[in-house]
């Protein structure tokens, strides 16, 4: 596959990827922190605090996940080196 046209497709499946991410974390956290029926056209203070919390929290366990699976892949990278070198 050409370079430039697989680092298009990487870009576009990221974008993809933290549309859902954002998408995901908006309903998880309305649903949480916002009840179904609507008594002010304004967010409560209460509201505002819980959804700052859960955008927070969500972006934290995002990150840590990107990062333990970047650090999952690194070891796995390294497996298949070894036994690649090792068996030939």
């Amino acid at each position: 596959m050409d370079p430039m046209k697989a680092q298009q497709l990487a870009a576009e499946l990221e974008v993809e990827m933290m549309a859902d991410m954002y998408n995901r974390m908006t309903n998880a956290c309305h649903r949480k922190c916002v009840p179904p029926h609507y008594k002010e056209a304004e967010l409560t203070k209460g509201e505002a605090v819980c959804l700052d919390r859960c955008v927070a929290k969500y972006l934290d366990l995002h990150e840590r996940l990107g990062r333990k699976l970047t650090e999952l892949s690194v070891q796995d990278e390294e497996m298949m080196r070894k036994a690649a070198t090792g068996s030939g």
